[in-house]
């Protein structure tokens, strides 16, 4: 009992991290951009792409054809919080992605992303 007791204390004082990270096909070079509120949950996206349940037509399709050993995960950027005060985090958070997005331009033949 008190073990369980010790692991929600340490889960209520797990840092929940936002940011940007990239798929990379490392097969063709293709990437996909995108953004979480919790770190945490890029394992809920390999998951679906493993399930064969993404989202992405055209990500799925090629880790279907190339395997999940083909893929790299990679945080791009963290979202830095202000300790005290108002934080739009999904505002902060889009504009983040945004910027990665022009960075690195992932559309047609360079990447998964729409337009």
């Amino acid at each position: 009992m008190e073990r369980k007791r010790e692991l929600k204390q340490q889960f209520k004082e797990t840092k929940i991290e936002a940011g940007v990270y990239e798929i990379k096909n490392t097969i063709n070079q293709k990437i996909f951009i995108g953004s979480t509120r919790n770190f945490k949950t890029l394992n809920g996206r390999k998951f679906e792409l493993e399930a064969g349940s993404s989202t992405n037509k055209d990500l799925q399709k090629e880790w279907n054809e190339f395997g999940k050993e083909a893929f790299q995960f990679t945080i791009l950027e963290q979202l830095k919080k202000p300790e005290t005060g108002f934080f739009d985090e999904k505002r902060a958070l889009q504009k983040l992605e945004g910027k990665w997005l022009a960075e690195k331009q992932p559309y047609g033949e360079k990447g998964y992303n729409g337009l």
